[in-house]
């Protein structure tokens, strides 16, 4: 990077402390302060947040690297701003009106404590082992390639840049996520977000036009032709196709979609902390806004890179760019493509990503430890008391991210791979018990917990097998019925067993008390809080979200 890029570095990483002090400054009174931003945050706040918080290693690494290597295939799963408003439209009214902190505490309210107590486990778990440990191994790997240095020479000793990156993302996310807590992460997003699409235009723009514009790519790219027929640039694929057949996709991005954006605490949490219901819709319908723009600054320059590297530059006869790999498509635009300064902009919006990431990981986590744990077995406490040990165990998950990079490093591209087939396995126990149980109130508590059991087994049983696949024979029992399946096509066979299984189970089991669950399902909301969710939102909310579905159906059909 030249002297004119660190300027610019430098004057954004200004900004952003700036930010921080001030929001330290304001100190935490109590937990709803700490943890949900003192239930303050306007709708700027939380579209940005839910924005910035999504967009991390699996785009800056995993997205653009689909696009390089499979083109369009990915999008389905970025183009879930209808899920976001879902989450908007649906589940806001039923959040806002329980003023819970937590999803697990939300399904306590609906179903039972043990249902509290085993998503907060299986979350927990989730987030440091697969979201912590991907986004800090993805750090150190994009800074690497991004600053172009192999090694730092310390007091005569040679350390891979590598470990500097990965260990500086953590510590400096640590370090303003624990004094700011969600203030912190809410209003970094602010800042991070415009940074990050400045910059990532910039990326898309140039490479187009290095390229020869966007006719040039899409020929290029309908030139790679799979084996069933399906070009880089067609979002349905052949049902034969081993990662992508359409029958796979289309509801299985969508189950992956709903856990993700509407039951998830890494994203809930941000609506949670609405100044009201109107600040929290409007935030949905912004971050929906925000989500259509991933495609175009992530998975699109990946498949510019790919058609970059077939076309041949006539003055030397060579291809106009060589990857390393597939991941390093994003990274290697960034080297080539930018001018001076706005290596800078990218750079900080590459940091901003992972950060934003990072540090929202960081909070939910804590939040889930001290809500649903700690505050559980001492309820006793002073609000002081129960900010400090939320600052504790983010320090806690700090060390323990930091701990988990030589298991990351180890296994690299390994533990990457499995990042959507474990969300994938995930998903559908967990979509399924939050349907049911705002759906219909005949759902019961042990319905909801056998719920989640019955899908987390299934689901890890396939993942263990998995890993274990060579010592699995493709004629036995075990592969038929758990490996044999596309991944997609396993997703939503479990999420059908799993509703299924809860529907039987409710039919032979007592139902919740219906006084205990009001205005917590359809139907069952009182006249006041329908009128309170009525007045909630206008015809401008109903028309940008329109315009929002009106987009998406305009993308499917240009892709199709």
């Amino acid at each position: 990077m030249s002297t004119l890029d660190w300027i610019v570095l430098g004057l954004f990483c200004v900004a952003l402390s700036g930010i921080v002090v001030w929001v330290v400054a304001k100190k935490d009174k109590n937990t709803t302060d700490y943890f949900l931003a003192g239930r303050d945050a306007t709708w700027i706040a939380i579209g940005a947040s839910i924005f910035a918080s999504n967009i991390g290693s699996e785009h800056l690494v995993g997205l653009a690297g689909a696009g390089a290597e499979s083109g369009m295939a990915m999008a389905h799963w970025e183009m879930h701003g209808w899920m976001i408003l879902m989450l908007g439209w649906l589940f806001v009214p039923f959040y806002s009106r329980s003023k819970v902190f937590t999803m697990p505490e939300f399904l306590e309210r609906r179903y039972n404590p043990q249902a509290r107590s085993f998503l907060s486990i299986i979350s927990l778990v989730s987030y440091i082992l697969t979201k912590v440990a991907v986004t800090v191994y993805a750090g150190g790997v994009v800074f690497k390639d991004v600053f172009n240095i192999e090694y730092v020479t310390f007091f005569g000793y040679s350390i891979d840049f590598f470990w500097i990156s990965a260990i500086g993302l953590v510590v400096l996310t640590g370090i303003y996520t624990t004094f700011g807590g969600m203030k912190a992460v809410l209003y970094t997003s602010v800042l991070q977000t415009p940074i990050l699409l400045i910059g990532s235009v910039a990326v898309l723009v140039l490479g187009l036009v290095k390229l020869g514009g966007w006719n040039e790519m899409m020929e290029i790219c309908r030139a790679n032709v799979t084996v069933h027929g399906d070009s880089m640039t067609s979002l349905m694929r052949s049902t034969k196709d081993p990662d992508f057949p359409w029958t796979g996709v289309i509801l299985g991005s969508a189950i992956i979609g709903f856990w993700y954006w509407c039951t998830d605490q890494y994203i809930v949490q941000r609506v949670l902390s609405g100044r009201d219901m109107k600040q929290s819709r409007r935030g949905t319908i912004f971050g929906a806004y925000l989500k259509l723009t991933p495609v175009f600054i992530f998975l699109i320059p990946g498949m510019i890179a790919y058609a970059l590297t077939q076309k041949i530059d006539p003055s030397t006869g060579l291809p106009m760019l060589n990857l390393a790999s597939n991941d390093a498509a994003f990274s290697t635009l960034v080297k080539v493509l930018l001018p001076k300064g706005f290596t800078g902009i990218v750079v900080g919006g590459i940091l901003a990503a992972l950060m934003s990431s990072l540090a929202s990981l960081f909070n939910s986590s804590a939040m889930l430890f001290t809500i649903d744990f700690y505050q559980k077995y001492k309820p006793n406490e002073s609000e002081k008391h129960y900010v400090i040990i939320g600052r504790i165990a983010t320090v806690a998950i700090v060390l323990l991210g930091i701990a988990w990079i030589p298991v990351m490093k180890g296994l690299g591209q390994v533990l990457y791979e499995y990042l959507q087939d474990v969300q994938s396995l995930l998903a559908p126990g967990i979509a399924a018990v939050f349907l049911l149980g705002i759906v219909s109130k005949k759902t019961t508590p042990a319905a909801g917990i056998w719920g989640l059991v019955i899908g987390f087994t299934l689901g890890m049983l396939r993942l263990g097998l998995k890993i274990f696949e060579g010592s699995v024979g493709d004629d036995s029992l075990l592969y038929s019925v758990f490996l044999s399946h596309n991944w997609l096509h396993y997703e939503i066979y479990l999420f059908v067993i799993v509703i299924v299984s809860m529907i039987i189970i409710s039919y032979f089991t007592e139902r919740k008390d219906p006084n205990s669950i009001i205005g917590l399902t359809i139907g069952s909301a009182s006249a006041e809080q329908r009128a309170e969710t009525r007045a909630s939102y206008n015809y401008w909310d109903m028309i940008n979200s329109a315009i929002i579905i009106t987009i998406i159906l305009i993308f499917y059909a240009y892709f199709w």
